[in-house]
């Protein structure tokens, strides 16, 4: 008797494990101080037309009731949801802690302002199980507002996949878009640094190093709904570029290095120049993967430290 009493708590982990490695998709969504929106994920995700996700929150320190609310949802037991807390850090931090912690094949992030179409969960997954194979990096899908316009433009019709890149600068679609991840092939990718007093590494770099060895399946259907919120990282990205230099430096050297044209590399060595100088480090200019461009672009950086202190007064 007391053998099968304990047969359960000896294979609950094994279980657990294989119940995790069942389902195909994470939904994750880090989240500070977002309690009073995040029901909208939630609600969004009680309407899938497809349970075959994991809801992941990453609590990046939050003092709200951010805690006790999940926990509520966790009660009910109506979907599978797993609650990580962290020291606050900045949302790169939670993509980091997101990708370290997920077993799904795949994954996207939700933010915590915004939500997903009813049949979101449900088209990511017979898409990537009719085209999608180790060759591909993922998904690209539609961002859309409120009422129902998409975000910027859609993909080209004709378009089966592509790079993130590519999109944008060959095929001039604008605005955001949501990424679907496959979960093994970001784990290969070096993690978004996290420096000490800094809150912000911009997210693409990632994407821009998968683009020079995968292409994504389009998605030309609406796989999130946004609202971007006045304390948003789009609403402050000029603050956040001044207050986290180091982290936009490492981004700018990123894209120095990974991009194809003598413009680009301009542009973004003077972003750097900028950063260098807000971070009060002129060594991380001469960390330049092309030196010659970055010493021309100097004084143009001076120019836009310049006006980004003019625009924001901290």
């Amino acid at each position: 008797m007391i053998i099968w009493m304990l047969l359960p708590i000896a294979i609950g982990s094994p279980l657990k494990q294989y119940y995790k490695q069942m389902k195909k998709l994470t939904v994750f969504t880090p989240t500070y101080n977002r309690a009073f929106c995040l029901h909208q994920v939630y609600t969004s995700l009680l309407q899938q037309t497809s349970r075959d996700f994991i809801w992941m929150i990453l609590d990046d320190g939050s003092q709200d009731n951010t805690r006790e609310l999940v926990d509520s949802w966790k009660k009910d037991s109506v979907m599978d949801i797993e609650y990580h807390y962290k020291e606050n850090g900045g949302m790169h931090t939670g993509h980091n802690a997101a990708y370290s912690l997920i077993e799904t094949e795949l994954n996207v992030c939700i933010d915590s302002d915004d939500y997903m179409p009813d049949n979101a969960v449900e088209l990511i997954l017979d898409f990537w199980k009719k085209n999608g194979n180790d060759s591909l990096a993922g998904i690209i899908g539609l961002d859309q507002f409120k009422d129902g316009s998409i975000v910027g433009t859609q993909i080209p019709d004709h378009l089966k996949t592509a790079k993130l890149s590519e999109l944008y600068n060959v095929y001039g679609v604008k605005g955001d878009k949501k990424v679907v991840l496959r979960t093994d092939l970001v784990k290969k990718f070096p993690s978004y640094p996290e420096i000490k007093g800094e809150k912000l590494v911009p997210l693409g770099i990632l994407y821009l190093m998968i683009d020079q060895e995968y292409n994504f399946l389009c998605l030309n259907k609406p796989l999130c709904i946004v609202e971007y919120q006045p304390d948003g990282s789009s609403n402050t990205i000029l603050k956040q570029y001044r207050l986290s230099p180091g982290g936009f430096a490492h981004a700018r050297l990123v894209k120095i290095k990974l991009s194809k044209s003598f413009k680009e590399k301009f542009k973004q060595s003077i972003h750097l120049v900028s950063s260098a100088i807000f971070a009060k480090k002129s060594s991380l200019i001469l960390k330049s993967p092309n030196l010659t461009i970055t010493f021309l672009a100097v004084p143009f950086g001076v120019f836009a430290n310049l006006y980004i202190r003019f625009k924001t007064k901290l």
